[in-house]
């Protein structure tokens, strides 16, 4: 394998780690309602849909590259 593509894939992968820490983050701030403390309610819910966006986003980039990486062992 090309040592640009593990590093990308690498990449990828830290990135959608943290998007995943910031969600939990996130459900945890709602479930304790310390969000209260910080944000009005709307626009912790705009935050809180930002943060589930990034991290399906960060997901799918994530299948889209190591499905690539599998398909590519197969040929």
């Amino acid at each position: 394998m090309n040592t640009s593509v593990q590093t990308s894939i690498e990449a990828v992968r830290k990135w959608h780690a943290l998007a995943e820490r910031r969600r939990r983050h996130y459900v945890e701030l709602y479930r304790s309602e310390r969000w209260r403390r910080y944000y009005s309610e709307e626009a912790f819910f705009l935050r809180m849909r930002d943060v589930i966006q990034n991290t399906e986003m960060w997901a799918g980039i994530l299948e889209r590259t190591t499905g690539s990486r599998e398909d590519a062992k197969a040929a």
